[in-house]
């Protein structure tokens, strides 16, 4: 009697012990949330790389990006879709607002597309920095990649084309007709662009069957947050504008102060903001180092070759920093010219009232009054009479008191040994006439 209590006791045991494994396996089941909102650019890649490798590091069951941008850059926006291609954990994409242009790439680049009520998705054509749509290169192959990005995941690709084309016929989706497709929670789920409409972030994880999960949000650091904002390729041409004028401006003024100081933090925040996103490396710093000891060198050195090295090096640094050459060319470009432009201006209208460009700007003169002579005026010349030692054409020279002088005449010919009267002295210019018969006393 007493064996088979035992016996039952310990059945009774294994039994809740094995009812118990689903409920502690569905507790430590761990699920990411990830933030995309704002502009899709660099600094949001360098935050999702770092979400995606803790959640794979983590052994996370899925990862929910939780989608909320008008867009942003192309070469950004591809680089991320990689980021997601890469990774073998589930990736689902819950736009709670609006995924337009490139947030609309990145979502087709989940495995799984969930909006909320008034969510929208598309209008994904290439803009360029003007404002204006991009050239028929440049949107043939965004078109491609849209098309693409829809075919990955089993989408009809046509609707990812009219999102980026708006020559593709959808009349029956477009208001007016001629517009880029947007399409709205209900429109996306019925051509298959969405899995469900979900009105809140508890019911999308009971429709993807993660309810039970721990949910871990990643948030962006104040670091990440700073070269998300750096980064912005409308921040760096300003940085490097206020860098490039700032550190020109004290190059000519007395001492250290404001101009330099802001000169300085602009290009320390450039490079802080590349390195946190992982944009550029520390040899882009040692080259720029090394662009700035041939500056200085430069105060040393005859010649000028160490400081055009250095400007070189420094702008080469810059342009590495930045991850898109082409786009960081253009900003230098943008850079040196309002420091150009800034420096003319700041000389033209405000040189003679700031002390800081004393150097830059000439403010006294060098007047007779003053006491600033530039040559010996023979003032006490005038009215005396001389003899030619050559002819004078106008120009040639007389001898006073076995003194010999350069000499103009009046503007006739003299000839050699005549004599003539000086007339006029300014400055190291004498002029005299051909004396006449009489006039001469010796």
């Amino acid at each position: 009697m007493k064996l088979t209590r035992y016996v039952v006791s310990l059945c009774l045991f294994v039994l809740s012990f094995g009812m118990m494994i689903p409920i502690i396996t569905a507790q430590t089941t761990e699920v990411y949330k990830v933030p995309v909102y704002d502009e899709v650019e660099k600094g949001l890649y360098a935050f999702l790389k770092r979400s995606i490798h803790e959640a794979e590091e983590a052994g996370a069951e899925a990862i929910i990006f939780e989608i909320n941008t008008p867009g942003g850059f192309v070469d950004s926006a591809e680089d991320i879709a990689n980021l997601l291609d890469s990774t073998s954990i589930r990736k689902i994409a819950y736009i709670n607002s609006e995924a337009l242009s490139a947030g609309a790439y990145l979502a087709l680049h989940t495995d799984e597309i969930y909006m909320s009520p008034s969510g929208t998705i598309g209008a994904a054509a290439v803009i360029e920095s003007s404002g204006n749509t991009a050239g028929e290169k440049a949107n043939s192959a965004w078109k491609a990649k849209m098309k693409n990005a829809a075919e990955l995941t089993g989408k009809e690709p046509i609707y990812a084309q009219a999102m980026a084309d708006d020559t593709v016929d959808l009349p029956e989706y477009r208001a007016p007709v001629g517009k880029l497709l947007t399409l709205s929670s209900a429109e996306a789920l019925e051509v298959g662009y969405s899995e469900a409409t979900v009105s809140s972030f508890d019911e999308l994880l009971e429709v993807t069957k993660l309810s039970g999960a721990k949910i871990i949000e990643t948030e962006e650091t104040f670091m990440e947050t700073l070269a998300r904002f750096i980064t912005n390729p409308i921040i760096v041409p300003i940085l490097l504008s206020i860098a490039s004028l700032g550190l020109i401006v004290e190059l000519y003024s007395p001492g250290f102060g404001v101009a330099g100081t802001m000169g300085l933090v602009s290009l320390v925040l450039f490079f802080f903001g590349h390195l946190v996103a992982g944009l550029a490396g520390y040899e882009t710093i040692i080259i720029f180092v090394i662009g700035v000891l041939l500056i200085v060198a430069e105060f040393f050195l005859p010649g000028g070759i160490s400081g055009i090295l250095g400007a070189a090096a420094i702008i080469i640094s810059i342009v590495l920093a930045g991850g898109d050459i082409e786009q960081m060319i253009i900003a230098v470009i943008i850079a040196l010219t309002v420091a150009i432009v800034g420096m003319v201006i700041i000389m033209k209208f405000f040189g003679r009232e700031l002390k800081v460009l004393n150097k830059v700007i000439l403010s006294d003169a060098t007047t007779t009054e003053k006491g600033y002579v530039s040559n010996k005026n023979r003032v006490e010349l005038v009215g005396k009479f001389a003899v030619t030692m050559t002819p004078l054409r106008p120009s040639g020279t007389i001898r006073i008191d076995n003194e010999r002088i350069d000499a103009v005449s009046d503007g006739s010919f003299i000839g050699k040994d005549k004599y003539v009267k000086i007339i006029k002295v300014e400055g190291s210019r004498i002029v005299v006439r051909e004396a006449v018969e009489g006039e001469v006393t010796e």
